[in-house]
């Protein structure tokens, strides 16, 4: 299903750490792939709207040693996937989920994985490396974390919680709203509050975290758009796609936000692996103990 080159992946990984001039000209390369290894840097440089230095630095800090590097491995990707079979021109799949009715139901799988996928690579483009640090650090420092959520945000929330309890990291969510309001207004210095809301316009949601960052917290927002309302009370926003889906959209917010949450625990996890997995390993053996034991055959 996912016929897209390791150029274009490459470029996608690490576009979120780009200047906004060099993502220009990594905007023009994703949207103009096919054409661009008959270009030489200066006519890909102006029609990008970019200087050639700026492509330059864009190319070398994805990883490329040169204009020349970049070309040639992209020309080798092309080739390889002309030796594919192409896909007829009917079954391409949307960008964008829209339920239609009139639809064949075995072909919802497919539609769902493929929006799906691209609402990951939105994710991945929309995550700075230097943010997704500095969440893991605040995280792991924290005296207390609060979560704060509503509806189909809840999901993601009790994920977060399992997951940074495990770690012993000192945590806790109430599915109440007056008592995650209670709870914001009791924080303080050194304490953590985490807002997790597809729209960024959850009010209950957005109320606490305003408290929690009047009291003082270090505020941590999950949310799908950048310029939503929970955005204002963040100190460290963590955006996923962008994109607003109509149709289906409780499913694909939760996809996306529960991605956040194993990012941030994998981070956590790899930060100081030693001492994670010992903690992993004590959590192992009380779950183990709360299982039935294998029944031996006679």
């Amino acid at each position: 299903m996912d016929n897209e080159n390791q150029v274009n992946k490459q470029i996608k990984a690490g576009y979120a750490d780009l200047r906004r001039s060099e993502k220009l000209a990594a905007d023009y390369i994703l949207e103009h792939t096919d054409q661009v290894p008959e270009l030489s840097i200066d006519r890909l440089a102006g029609n990008a709207g970019v200087s050639q230095p700026t492509v330059l630095r864009m190319l070398k800090s994805l990883g490329f040693s040169g204009y020349r590097d970049f070309r040639y491995q992209l020309v080798a990707e092309l080739a390889k996937a002309e030796t594919k079979q192409p896909r007829d021109r009917d079954d391409q799949l949307m960008y964008g989920y829209t339920l239609n009715p009139n639809g064949r139901l075995e072909d919802i799988p497919a539609n769902m994985a493929s929006t799906a996928s691209l609402m990951i690579e939105e994710t991945l483009k929309n995550l700075p490396g230097k943010i997704y640090k500095k969440a893991i650090e605040t995280l792991k420092n924290a005296r207390m974390i609060d979560i704060y959520s509503v509806e189909n945000s809840e999901v993601t929330a009790a994920d977060l919680l399992t997951k940074l309890l495990y770690l012993g990291l000192p945590c806790r969510h109430f599915s109440d709203c007056y008592l995650q309001r209670i709870s914001a207004g009791s924080l303080g210095e050194g304490d953590v509050a985490v807002g997790i809301s597809y729209s960024g316009e959850s009010k209950d949601t957005v109320d606490a975290m305003r408290t929690a960052k009047r009291a003082g917290a270090v505020t941590i927002v999950i949310t799908n758009f950048r310029d939503s309302t929970i955005g204002k009370y963040a100190d460290i926003l963590i955006c996923t796609s962008q994109d607003q889906y109509f149709y289906g959209d409780a499913i694909f917010s939760r996809m996306t936000q529960l991605l956040i949450v194993d990012m941030l625990y994998m981070g956590i996890i790899a930060s100081d692996y030693d001492h994670y997995a010992s903690r992993l390993k004590k959590c192992e053996k009380v779950v183990r103990e709360k299982a039935y034991e294998d029944i031996k055959k006679p």
